[in-house]
Formats: structure tokens, C-alpha cells, sequence
């Protein structure tokens, strides 16, 4: 893969947390998130305590916390479903700052809050500590099924290139005078986004072409690194 495909979450380093085989990450990762969703929501001492393990681990990778926190944004649709919560759920209500809200809906947002947290944390340290293609290793080592593994190898690097050229949809609406302003201008994005789907599929079909007429026989090539390089 280039320099400029699917490191946008990696973060480079030497740390003990980076040398890891990835296949050990992931299998940590996964434990660790059926641990946190077979946790009780009232168990509250336990999530402290997935916490502060996962602090840890960052703190021994070396990454900035604050590398972390700015790409937690992906949560956002959680938090705000998390807050609504405790207003749209039925059960017995108490109120809080002046609200009426619902208790049972109060601790599933705890849950769904504290559960999402940890899992984003741990995703996020899991990418910032593995490049992409050490990733795919480590899935490959763990007997995922190849075919899974090459289309998330095509997605990540590809990924990029589909989002420059919807980036350059973009610009070529506006420099037409095309802004979306509200819901009338949706079937122009929507358009948009058929034509994107169009030029992607036959970038696929292309790219399966070129890789046939090169030997392509259902394999992708190790995806490991060079012996003899670190």
C-alpha cells in the first residue's frame, strides 16, 4: 500500500504496544470487548477498571492521548441516541436538574455510553499501534477467510481513491453554483452518490480484469513483510 492509503489512524512508533504480533491485538481486542458487553451496566467498579487497563495500554504505545480523543468523534451518533434515552424510554421517571426522565432509560444510556466508549478506545488503539497491512497478516494468521481478508485489503486501499474523486464531485458542483441547502437538493446528491457507486463498480471490474490477465488465480500475495526487514 501507498504512504497515503489507510494510514490516516495509525500513528507511527517503536513502543512495546506496536511490536506486538497484530494477530495478539486483535485477539486482546476481541476479548476484551465480549468481556465489556457480558459486564453488567451496574457493575460500575469493572468499567473503572476497563478503563483505567486501556489508559495503560495507550500510555505504553506512546500515543497522545489527545490522538485518541480527536478521533473519538466517530461516537457522536451514540452520544446523542445515548442522551435521548432516558426522554423516549417508559419506566418508573425521577427527575434530574429539573427534567423528568426515565430510569430504566437512564442506565441503558450509562451502558450504551460506557460499553461504546471502551470499544471506540479500543479500536482506535488498535489502529493507531498496527498499520493496515499487518492487520491483514494478523487476520490471515487466525484462519479468517481469505476472500473477507482481500476485500478489506481492496477497501483500505482504495478507500482514498474513492474519496478524492467524491471529493471532486463536490467541487465540480460548486463551481456550478450547487450548494445543499435543504431537502430539495437531496436527489442531487443523490445522483451524486449512483454515479459515485457507477464509476467505483467499474473501477472494481477493471481492476479484477488487470489483476486476471496478470496470473490473479483467487490469492493475493503474502501480505507479511520482506524477510530479513523489520
Amino acid at each position: 500500500m501507498g504512504a497515503g492509503h489507510g494510514h490516516k489512524l495509525h500513528y507511527h512508533g517503536h513502543s512495546p504496544i506496536h511490536r506486538l504480533p497484530a494477530h495478539v491485538k486483535l485477539l486482546a481486542l476481541l476479548g476484551l470487548m465480549l468481556t465489556v458487553v457480558a459486564t453488567p451496566r451496574e457493575w460500575y467498579p469493572l468499567f473503572a477498571g476497563y478503563l483505567a487497563a486501556l489508559l495503560v495500554v495507550i500510555a505504553l504505545s506512546r500515543v497522545p492521548p489527545t490522538y485518541i480523543a480527536k478521533r473519538m468523534v466517530i461516537e457522536v451518533p451514540f452520544v446523542v441516541f445515548a442522551v435521548l434515552m432516558p426522554f423516549i424510554a417508559t419506566g418508573p421517571r425521577t427527575e434530574v436538574l429539573g427534567l423528568t426522565v426515565s430510569e430504566p432509560g437512564m442506565l441503558a444510556a450509562w451502558g450504551l455510553l460506557a460499553k461504546g466508549t471502551l470499544g471506540v478506545i479500543a479500536s482506535l488503539t488498535l489502529a493507531a499501534t498496527t498499520e493496515p497491512r499487518d492487520l491483514l497478516t494478523g487476520l490471515e494468521k487466525l484462519r479468517f477467510p481469505n476472500q473477507l481478508v482481500q476485500i478489506m485489503g481492496f477497501m483500505m486501499r482504495y478507500l482514498d481513491v474513492v474519496a478524492e474523486e467524491m471529493r471532486r464531485m463536490r467541487i465540480a458542483r460548486e463551481s456550478r453554483g450547487f450548494q445543499a441547502r435543504n431537502v430539495r437538493h437531496w436527489p442531487v446528491l443523490a445522483r451524486s452518490a449512483g454515479a459515485l457507486f457507477i464509476r467505483s463498480y467499474e473501477r472494481g471490474e477493471r481492476v479484477h480484469l488487470a489483476m486476471m490477465s496478470r496470473g490473479y488465480t483467487g490469492t493475493m500475495p503474502d501480505t507479511g513483510r520482506t524477510k530479513g526487514h523489520p
